[in-house]
């Protein structure tokens, strides 16, 4: 069996997975402005008591799902997150995708 091209591998294969690149570290720098952010706000204070109880790492609370990130956040965190809406990674995934896909489109 033979494979096209010089490279060895897919195109489309490896556009995608620059993109998916591209993205994760721009939901990285979003990641860390949002936790700044809500820092400043909440006055560090982002774990509940349980949360806290339980070890967690506040950071994780930008990451992980919506229930897990309500069950071990203040209630400072949460009043945060009502004017400045967390966003998930696939939220973030889907929304650059569709700008990137978009950019492409426009370039070609």
């Amino acid at each position: 069996m033979s494979r096209r091209g010089s490279g060895g591998g897919s195109a489309a294969v490896q556009f995608g997975i620059d993109i998916y690149k591209q993205i994760r570290a721009e939901f990285e720098d979003y990641r860390h402005a949002a936790y700044e952010a809500a820092s400043e706000a909440c006055r560090g204070r982002l774990l509940n008591e349980r949360g806290r109880k339980a070890g967690k790492d506040a950071w994780d609370l930008f990451i992980g799902n919506e229930a897990h990130a309500r069950a071990y956040a203040s209630e400072e965190l949460i009043e945060f997150w009502a004017t400045h809406p967390r966003i998930t990674v696939a939220a973030y995934e889907r929304q650059s995708l569709d700008r990137h896909l978009y950019e492409a489109g426009a370039a070609a």
